[in-house]
């Protein structure tokens, strides 16, 4: 006897379990069964199709028919077929297709059974339904499921991560093969390749950690999610977690340069009066800055007053350093030169030049330091280091 509480509750139980509709769950079943019918009781090229009453437990069989205008002598079928499915790649006007009594009806004979059915409709005809299945057909129809329900949990987990793109998740470290990090996601896993990871961090099996995702793509093995701990953006969606502010629009994120690991800097700005931007990202005792900060690991973090004027902007991009005078050089090409005093030179510098090299994306500008000791510019900086 037909359970169906006990049936209804499989379909939920395996809804849950994978994250995929109900509905879904049982298209799959009724594809499965009508594989199996075709398998032990239909013809080839028929078009069969099942449909379970999930409160009863009887299944409908049918086949379908789409109707045809005619044949011809040669056996092809006349007059319009542009709705007919081909998968030869060929003009319209050349394309023939055979007429097949399995899977196409003549109008004259459909109108026989159904009186205004018109070219291009499908004609619905009852099949005598059985339940007896052989073992190749039970296989078959074990086969659909099994193959249609991992396509549907694809599907799904491509749709629920493709819409996350930009945002951040958690994980655990799963495996480490070679340079590449497996992340378990819960319902799949991500990866974090080599140029998407920090340099100082190690990542130990079993380790929660937060990651960005930069994109998913989809791959013959299923989605491919691309994760990242050393995307600048990640910065900013870290702070926007910690700074209410930065949710609200009261304090806008305008730019942030990042060498993963190490060092960053991010300009930040202030749309209502009396609130202090920087003081926002730093909190009170440095609890928000801190926080990301212990997230990456212990990578320095410089927090800047953007401003709309390119000198001003420029001068407390090379904070620490205190920076006596910016010059615009070129404005089209934007070129500046930062004047500094001789014991701020190599603070404006930076170790390995990279204080002026962060200085210099975060602005966008190139940027020339002039001190008494010489001069060095960011592109000078720039060639000091690879960075991600």
């Amino acid at each position: 006897m037909f359970d169906t509480k006990q049936f209804i509750s499989a379909i939920k139980q395996i809804a849950e379990e994978k994250g995929i509709p109900e509905e879904k769950i049982m298209d799959t079943i009724q594809l499965a069964i009508a594989a199996a019918y075709k398998k032990d009781y239909g013809e080839k090229g028929q078009d069969i199709r099942a449909k379970l009453n999930a409160e009863t437990g009887e299944v409908a069989i049918t086949q379908i028919k789409v109707v045809v205008d005619g044949v011809d002598d040669e056996g092809h079928v006349t007059g319009p077929i542009d709705f007919l499915k081909s998968s030869e790649e060929v003009p319209a006007e050349d394309l023939k297709i055979k007429f097949n009594p399995e899977k196409h009806i003549t109008l004259a004979e459909a109108k026989k059974i159904k009186k205004k059915i018109q070219v291009g409709e499908e004609l619905i005809t009852e099949l005598e339904s059985k339940t007896d299945f052989g073992r190749i057909a039970a296989q078959t129809a074990k086969q659909v499921i099994i193959q249609r329900l991992r396509e549907i949990e694809r599907e799904a987990i491509f749709a629920e991560f493709k819409g996350r793109e930009g945002e951040v998740i958690s994980g655990i470290v799963q495996r480490v093969e070679g340079r590449m990090v497996f992340i378990d996601l819960g319902r799949t896993n991500g990866l974090l390749p080599p140029p998407e990871q920090t340099e100082r961090e190690n990542y130990r099996i079993g380790q929660r950690l937060r990651f960005y995702i930069v994109r998913v793509e989809e791959t013959n093995r299923g989605p491919a999610i691309i994760l990242s701990r050393s995307h600048p953006k990640f910065l900013m969606r870290l702070f926007a977690f910690e700074v209410p502010e930065i949710e609200s629009g009261t304090v806008e994120i305008k730019a942030v340069a990042r060498e993963a690991g190490s060092r960053s800097k991010i300009a930040v700005v202030s749309h209502e009066d009396g609130v202090d931007p920087i003081g926002s990202l730093v909190g009170q005792r440095g609890v928000r800055v801190q926080t990301v900060i212990n997230e990456l690991g212990g990578e320095k973090i410089d927090i800047i007053e953007w401003n709309e004027a390119p000198e001003r902007f420029i001068a407390m991009a090379l904070s620490p350093a205190k920076v006596l005078e910016v010059k615009v050089l070129d404005a089209a090409s934007q070129h500046a030169v930062a004047e500094v005093a001789e014991d701020q030179f190599s603070l404006a510098i930076g170790k390995r030049g990279q204080n002026v090299r962060l200085a210099a994306k975060l602005t966008g500008w190139r940027i020339d330091v002039r001190g008494p000791a010489g001069n060095v510019s960011s592109e000078e900086a720039m060639a000091e280091v690879v960075t991600p």
